[in-house]
């Protein structure tokens, strides 16, 4: 087994700061929340997880929150993460999508999130979705762009 870094080309291009703003929108497209966000992505390497990402997310009121997820590398170009709040997996599909999907623990099997991850060729800037469904219909979708930084 490689390291995350060799046998995950695509996602060690995404290591460092990426300002963005998370916007959500329900079935009907209507916007339901939007807030910036600021993500530091690390690979720490030699600890307990090989991938490390601290969410920071800003709403316009003044509200503020984070969010941190450690990821384990599985081999085999596959990472997992357990967090007190969430349960997944991700992995890349091919030279520029980062595919993920998760659940929420306290939501049980019921509502599944999944996600796709798209790097520009030249690695500074990122667009994501997130399709939220429960029970086999998505309710709500977050779209996600980002710049990196530095």
């Amino acid at each position: 087994m490689g390291t995350i870094r060799e046998d995950m080309p695509l996602l060690a291009r995404h290591e460092g700061q990426w300002k963005g703003t998370y916007i959500y929108v329900d079935a009907d497209g209507n916007v339901t929340d939007r807030h910036d966000s600021l993500l530091t992505c690390t690979f720490p390497g030699g600890g307990e997880h090989d991938y490390h990402q601290v969410n920071d997310y800003t709403w316009a009121d003044g509200r503020t929150e984070q969010r941190v997820f450690p990821g384990v590398y599985q081999g085999n170009g596959h990472c997992t993460f357990d967090t007190e709040r969430l349960r997944g997996e991700f992995w890349e599909v091919d030279e520029r999508i980062v595919y993920l999907n998760w659940i929420y623990k306290a939501e049980g099997e019921d509502l599944r999130l999944f996600e796709l991850i798209h790097l520009s060729e030249d690695g500074r800037n990122r667009n994501r979705v997130w399709q939220w469904v429960r029970d086999g219909v998505c309710y709500q979708r977050t779209l996600i762009n980002e710049v990196k930084l530095g």
